[in-house]
């Protein structure tokens, strides 16, 4: 079974990698082999996660900055990417915003398109650049992080599971498109995780309590236990698996309760 999990030699672009999942998802690729590009907007951040992974000795790491919102720095992303690792074999789309909190009525349009193009667009531009190789190879893993608001609705963060929702779907379609040809598109959905981006929902203890009502292990998620399902889905270990999301959420979702 250890063969299965060994991404010795592989190629990764992890983005929003600078912090919080999408680190910790390019730290766990890189522990099982794989030479991994980390990215997110800001270079600095992106450097240093590179740095620390490099230090480990164990998979190499390089930087190169992006804004998945530009299409421009999508493309030098890619090929930047190429230069670094030969080849691109796992591609994991996590950079994601939330740039408005409140109900539907009242987000603006600019607001509404911002949240499809950073977490919805952007993935489906990313997978359209690397999958022409991956199709011609027979093979790739593609990752999409979705989130358990992908199934709920709400009255705070609704478009943004409405855009959770749609990379449920986009995996689903992208996996149809490339399943004959070797290359899988998977999700994974998790819930409440410590992580800045959520750092609204999790920070003041009162609301923390509500958010974790219903969820049966009673307690937050950290980072580093969504990366062992990155590894799987990268990896041999999964290589049936197509257009599926795996839930991580603590067990929320079997309940009716929380947020």
């Amino acid at each position: 079974m250890t063969a299965n999990f060994n991404l010795t030699g592989k190629g990764a672009i992890v983005t929003g990698s600078s912090r919080g999942i999408g680190k910790s998802i390019a730290e766990a690729l890189a522990a099982h082999g794989a030479n991994v590009v980390i990215s997110s907007r800001k270079k600095d951040g992106c450097d240093l996660v590179a740095e620390q992974i490099n230090l480990r000795g164990k998979g190499s790491a390089f930087s190169i900055p992006a804004n998945v919102g530009s299409d421009d720095d999508l493309g030098a992303l890619v090929h930047g990417a190429q230069d670094c690792l030969g080849q691109i074999d796992i591609l994991v789309c996590n950079a994601a915003s939330n740039p408005y909190y409140g109900p539907m009525a009242d987000i603006s349009d600019a607001q509404f398109e911002k949240v499809l193009q950073n977490n919805l667009l952007s993935s489906h531009k990313l997978a359209k650049l690397v999958s022409p190789a991956m199709i011609k190879r027979r093979s790739g893993s593609i990752i999409l992080v979705s989130s358990i608001g992908g199934f709920r609705g709400s009255g705070v963060i609704g478009a943004y599971n409405i855009s959770k929702a749609a990379d449920l779907a986009l995996a689903r379609n992208l996996a149809i498109d490339y399943g004959p040809s070797g290359v899988r598109v998977n999700c994974i959905a998790p819930g409440l995780i410590r992580t800045d981006f959520a750092r609204a929902l999790w920070e003041d203890e009162a609301n923390l309590a509500r958010a974790l009502t219903g969820t049966p292990m009673g307690r937050i998620g950290e980072p580093e236990e969504i990366a062992g399902a990155a590894v799987f889905l990268a990896a041999d270990a999964s290589r049936y698996m197509t257009g599926q999301a795996i839930v991580i959420d603590g067990g929320s979702l079997i309940t009716a309760a929380g947020i």
